[in-house]
């Protein structure tokens, strides 16, 4: 093998830059964060951990194999880093950057997951009526029944 035949050593540490990538970068080609910037405020808050470890560093480099913990939106997502992102694409193309190592139980599923599953999550003692979301108002017999349960008693 000749000189021209092996790569230069150049081009090895431009291959092993690209196998790595900043940590708000990554969570932002990801689509953790909304924003970049969102994302570095994540991790400077300490809700970002790279393989156990609480980083507050938006630098941090991670690159395949890493283990990212992040608490977002009151849930904690546990994501493998599978490759390092080269844009903000679509979220099909986002999903192909980690491997979602989150566990899934009816109390901590995806907004996502409940819809398409088509059931509210339900708690162990509840009545089975079921409830709306927030933003719809209760029906008499709800509102009965919630009457009942502060002790209040049906007027």
């Amino acid at each position: 093998m000749s000189d021209r035949d092996r790569p230069s050593e150049a081009t090895a540490c431009r291959n092993a830059a690209e196998e790595t990538q900043r940590l708000d970068k990554w969570l932002w080609y990801a689509r953790v964060a909304k924003t970049r910037s969102l994302a570095a405020a994540l991790i400077e808050r300490g809700r970002v951990r790279v393989n156990k470890v609480r980083t507050q560093k938006p630098s941090h480099t991670v690159r395949p194999g890493d283990v990212i913990t992040a608490s977002v939106h009151r849930d904690v997502r546990i994501l493998e880093v599978v490759q390092a992102g080269r844009r903000r694409g679509p979220a099909a193309e986002a999903q192909e950057l980690y491997a979602d190592l989150t566990p899934v139980n009816e109390f901590r599923s995806s907004p996502t997951q409940r819809k398409a599953s088509g059931k509210a999550p339900t708690t162990v003692g509840t009545s089975p009526t079921v409830m709306h979301p927030p933003s719809a108002r209760p029906s008499k017999k709800q509102r009965r029944q919630l009457l009942r349960l502060k002790g209040e008693g049906v007027r």
